[in-house]
């Protein structure tokens, strides 16, 4: 089973999406419950399971190796908030996009890493630990950085509460780390099992999140917001090559500009859009493009991750056969965060 959704996952996610779509149009199903229609409460907890099972499966040594390289995740956090504001600025000015979809726009760029972000690193072979911290700092940040930024780029602020935010980021993602962690490291029984059920369980999170972030815009998706694609599709590509650039400007190893190059370009537009309905009532469009690029970026992050994957297993496979190239790259997993 993990290897036919692993495999397969991009079919799995475009069927479950098409589902999600049309399920209120399909007969007999005003019937039955709605299993793409998650709350708020259910969206955190299919979450926080995913992040147990991502702090279960999290090396001692990985964590180590990255608690004691902590400006690399301050740097990491600086690359991602000077990046993709600057390239949501620049997508709507190359293609002239106006309020309201300006400010969806602006707000997919001004928000921290997506959690799915860890999810797709775990995916990708990339280092986990880094992903996960990436996630954290930029999310602590977020409350002062995202006011400054929409006050920049928009000529005005929003002042979101600071403590519920935090507290949410606390009880979400990190606590799961730390308990799945704390668990793997005193029960081996434990560990066993995340380790036979945790890339299953990741892989039908991220199909869940993006078919009910579909669910939640049937109405909204349409042709009149295929221009929207472009502009979104530049801020997402260009974050994963911001990623890729900045992780080899500052250092990092391959493994680490994956989960780099994932969080940048994976940005938390669900939150976005969260903020563009509180706050920007007048301008229905700038939720709906955040929307937009929260199923863009994961559709294209799992493509990368995927990618990255196959690397790895060509290189296993290259090397178990004996026929390694002594002239290429150390690895060819340096070669795909090259690449990418």
């Amino acid at each position: 089973m993990r290897k036919i959704l692993t495999k397969y996952l991009l079919i799995w996610l475009t069927l479950f999406c098409i589902l999600s779509f049309f399920w209120d149009r399909i007969p007999g199903t005003d019937r039955l419950i709605d299993p793409f229609d998650l709350k708020g409460s259910s969206m955190k907890m299919l979450i926080s399971a995913a992040m147990l099972v991502i702090g279960s499966l999290l090396p001692l040594d990985e964590v180590k190796m990255v608690v004691k390289r902590w400006p690399l995740i301050l740097g990491g956090t600086f690359i991602q908030f000077t990046s993709m504001p600057l390239l949501a600025f620049c997508a709507a000015k190359i293609f002239h996009i106006e309020d309201p979809y300006y400010t969806g726009l602006i707000l997919a760029g001004a928000v921290p890493g997506a959690m799915a972000s860890n999810l797709l690193t775990m995916l990708a072979g990339g280092n986990t630990s880094y992903s996960v911290g990436l996630t954290t700092s930029a999310t602590l940040f977020s409350p002062l950085t995202i006011p400054l930024l929409l006050r920049l780029l928009l000529g005005k602020g929003i002042s979101p509460e600071v403590a519920p935010m935090m507290l949410d980021l606390l009880l979400t993602v990190v606590l799961p780390v730390l308990v799945g962690f704390t668990l793997s490291r005193l029960f081996a029984f434990w560990n066993r099992c995340a380790q036979l059920i945790g890339e299953v369980v990741g892989n039908v999170v991220i199909i869940w999140i993006i078919s009910a972030v579909v669910a939640v815009n049937r109405g909204g998706f349409g042709v009149n917001v295929l221009f929207l694609i472009p502009p979104l599709l530049f801020l997402n590509l260009g974050g994963y090559s911001a990623g890729a650039l900045g992780g080899k400007l500052i250092g990092l190893d391959s493994r680490m500009r994956r989960a780099l190059l994932l969080e940048i370009g994976m940005q938390n537009a669900g939150l976005g859009a969260t903020i563009a309905r509180n706050y920007f009532e007048d301008k229905p469009g700038a939720a709906l493009c955040c929307a937009l690029y929260t199923f863009g970026c994961m559709f294209t992050g799992i493509l990368v991750a995927q990618s990255f994957r196959l690397a790895d297993y060509r290189q296993t496979k290259q090397t178990d056969a004996g026929g390694e190239n002594p002239d290429a790259p150390d690895s060819e997993t340096d070669k795909a965060a090259s690449d990418a």
